[in-house]
């Protein structure tokens, strides 16, 4: 009962994966390199036709994509692994609010950051659209700065949510940028990486020797 995760290193696969090795899932990982646009080859797109990354076989050989989907599937599929409190608990509601708020107020404008020239054409014009973008994704991100008040955004302690914030951090807002203004969400960062379930995958996704940082 494998689970089949199609991504790339330092992309939002990440999450995913972090979440399976958290959850001592057994699963692979199949790389799709953005750099060589394999997201957009037909394979792939049989797999999931939008041609976006992360996507997940499930062992019974349904394709989830779109990562919070995965998140929550797998959250599902291992409720005693301590991704998400228990249904029905508040914690679970506030849970749910920050998962939506960094899927639709933060990773839409990492496309635009990192591929401004989609929305508007190349040149000067798109190179103001990405400056609005990182600006809108460092204002969301001090948000839950603000409200860290432990070592994770749950007072019950690590959860998906930590997962998911911590790689926002290491996109696209510039990581003299993150020290000046995030020191929590820093320390958020460093503890998730440390965790002895996901240390090799961040190290895989976020500590390679070309240093590149989204």
């Amino acid at each position: 009962m494998t689970y089949r995760l199609y991504g790339d290193l330092g992309s939002g696969a990440f999450s995913a994966e972090a979440a399976l090795a958290e959850a001592g899932a057994p699963y692979e990982f199949e790389l799709i390199s953005l750099e060589r646009g394999e997201q957009k080859a037909p394979r792939f797109l049989s797999l999931n036709p939008s041609g976006k990354i992360p996507a997940l076989r499930l062992p019974e050989g349904e394709i989830v994509t779109e990562s919070l989907a995965i998140l929550l599937t797998l959250a599902d599929h291992f409720p005693q692994s301590g991704l998400l409190p228990a249904q029905a608990a508040p914690a679970r509601a506030a849970a749910y609010r920050w998962l939506a708020f960094m899927a639709s107020e933060i990773y839409p404008f990492v496309e635009i950051a990192d591929y401004p020239a989609r929305f508007a054409q190349e040149g000067e014009a798109a190179d103001a659209l990405r400056e609005v973008a990182i600006s809108r994704i460092r204002e969301r991100l001090l948000l839950i700065e603000r409200v860290l008040a432990g070592p994770f955004l749950l007072p019950g302690g690590f959860s998906l949510l930590d997962i998911y914030a911590a790689m926002f951090s290491r996109w696209s807002i510039g990581s003299e940028w993150r020290e000046a203004n995030l020191p929590r969400l820093t320390g958020l960062a460093a503890a998730v990486s440390k965790r002895p379930a996901i240390a090799p995958v961040w190290a895989r996704h976020f500590d390679r020797s070309d240093g590149q940082e989204k």
